[in-house]
């Protein structure tokens, strides 16, 4: 199989290089820029790849407030773009979202089918919804792949991610404040590029969701950051409304993912398991 993984210098890009079999070709923001059709076409044609996998994204989630243009270009029409190559070209479309089109229900407790009503509430989350809804539209042979809260290695110096901020802040020695009512499942982008590789040996297109196991808020993972990597700073829990941010996160977030395991054969592993083995290899 060819593929294409656009985005290739992210977190999710860097780790689907390691993962995939077949002939890959990683293309990074500046080979490929996925909001120009022309170039889509351009680089795809030359390349004549069976799978697209799409990791880039604008993900600054509160700048996208004010940068909406911005946010759409890359978020909407880049994927509508890839989409409507793909759907030529009888190639299958891998396009990653985010568990952020769901504004969350701060009482739910329930994790989140991919048949639960999306309820975007900032810009990013609409971009990104919409885009979703572009592939859908323009490519019958896609994956539309939601997952949460990414860390892991990135190719490009300067990513950064939950993970290795908090780590540095702690050994700065500076106090603390993490929100405590934000549920999610924080993913590790080795396990999810894992998932995506044996979700497209399959012909099961449609929408999935894909995370890593469990659930938490942002202060107990931060916690258990600081148990694995033997840091003891000052950390307070707090709420999103004595931490304001531009753009509104969600409150709850977990994703039910029993669709995708029930097609690769069971589930990715807890969250904890996921950090323990990345904070492993970043000492």
């Amino acid at each position: 199989m060819r593929i294409v993984i656009t985005g290739a210098a992210g977190q999710l890009g860097t780790a689907l290089q390691a993962c995939l079999s077949g002939e890959v070709s990683a293309l990074t923001h500046s080979q490929i820029e996925i909001s120009n059709p022309q170039q889509v076409d351009e680089v795809l044609s030359t390349l004549t790849p069976d799978c697209v996998i799409n990791a880039a994204a604008y993900n600054f989630v509160d700048r996208a407030e004010d940068e909406v243009i911005q946010a759409a270009q890359v978020n909407t029409f880049g994927p509508k773009n890839l989409a409507q190559w793909c759907a030529q070209a009888d190639a299958t479309l891998v396009h990653v979202s985010t568990d952020y089109v769901f504004g969350g229900d701060a009482g739910r407790s329930q994790p989140l089918s991919e048949a639960a009503p999306p309820t975007p509430s900032c810009a990013y989350a609409l971009s990104k919804l919409r885009g979703e809804k572009l592939v859908e539209a323009e490519c019958p042979k896609h994956f539309i792949v939601r997952t949460c809260g990414l860390y892991g290695n990135a190719s490009t110096a300067g990513k950064g991610n939950f993970v290795k901020t908090m780590r540095r802040v702690a050994q700065e020695g500076k106090d603390l404040s993490v929100v405590n009512d934000q549920h999610c499942t924080p993913s590790y982008a080795a396990d999810i590029a894992g998932a995506i590789a044996r979700l497209i040996e399959t012909d099961q297109y449609g929408l999935y969701h894909a995370t890593n196991t469990g659930s938490t808020t942002w202060y107990d993972f931060a916690k258990e950051i600081f148990r694995l990597s033997n840091l003891n700073p000052s950390i307070r829990p707090v709420t999103s409304a004595e931490y304001p941010q531009k753009a509104k996160r969600p409150a709850y977030s977990v994703l039910d993912c029993r669709k995708l395991t029930a097609l690769i054969g069971g589930p990715l592993p807890t969250w904890q398991d996921a950090l323990a083995r990345y904070i492993a290899q970043l000492d």
